[in-house]
């Protein structure tokens, strides 16, 4: 139902029941994409499809490296006065830590930019699947919650961010596993999403945690209400960012599935 009484409209659901669970199991794991899958199937329709060259998808191809970079720099200086005025704390020290590296790590954007294939499939999706909006009662899967406004975007986004979830990616060692869990679901879900698509969500994913500075720009630059869990998240973020290029090999590898027979 929308409600329409006040000037911004407000989407009014039922109540569900169910908890978030930021590491999934097997089961949750299944759930998560035969979701994940249906909603793709069913949004596929919809007006907005276009092809990836289009401004969605052109919006991966034109990742502004400098400006991250300038960002970082900012950032690094204002920590490092901190550090030198004898205000700096725990969180500065690994912020400092993190932007250095992430500031090095950022050379390999334009190579895994040039390999994305330009037949993505850009249409409307959930925008913000992963863990946190998904709602479980026990094993089973009672809500999805949070979809954004119905912006076509790349198909190989919304898959790859809930694939590879940092939470996954830094806490189950067998995170390779739990990413042909899901997207083993979603293909059998949606059998007629592009194998482009599927090969390329981990990079999709991985271009996302390189460009993003969320979090610990935040706490510089406009603290957030919950900015402890922003910090959190950052560091997090990082060290997903730190694994997946390791196994990049090995995620292309699970990534050719079924889909390319």
């Amino acid at each position: 139902m929308i409600d329409d009484s006040t000037p911004p409209a407000v989407s009014v659901w039922e109540w569900m029941p169910g908890h978030v669970s930021t590491l999934l199991s097997p089961p949750q794991l299944a759930a998560a994409g035969t979701a994940l899958g249906r909603i793709h199937a069913l949004f596929a329709g919809l007006p907005g499809s276009a092809p990836a060259e289009g401004p969605a998808g052109q919006r991966w191809r034109d990742i502004d490296v400098d400006d991250i970079t300038a960002t970082i720099d900012q950032l690094l200086e204002t920590i490092a006065g901190r550090i030198d005025a004898g205000d700096g704390d725990a969180f500065d020290v690994e912020a400092q830590r993190t932007l250095l590296e992430r500031r090095d790590q950022l050379v390999h954007v334009p190579e895994l930019v040039a390999g994305l294939p330009a037949d993505l499939t850009v249409q409307v999706v959930h925008g913000d699947y992963s863990p946190v909006n998904l709602l479980f009662v026990g094993e089973r899967l009672s809500a999805v919650l949070d979809f954004r406004p119905p912006d076509p975007f790349l198909l190989a986004y919304d898959l790859g961010r809930m694939a590879f979830y940092p939470n996954s990616v830094t806490g189950d060692a067998d995170w390779l596993g739990a990413a042909a869990t899901l997207i083993g679901a979603y293909r059998q879900e949606h059998p007629a999403v592009a194998a482009a698509d599927v090969r390329t969500c981990g990079r999709v994913a991985l271009l996302q945690l390189l460009k993003s500075l969320y979090g610990v720009r935040q706490h510089y630059l406009k603290p957030g209400v919950f900015q402890d869990d922003l910090d959190a998240f950052w560091l997090l973020r990082h060290r997903a960012v730190s694994v997946l290029p390791a196994d990049l090999a090995a995620t292309d590898t699970l990534l050719a599935g079924p889909a390319d027979d």
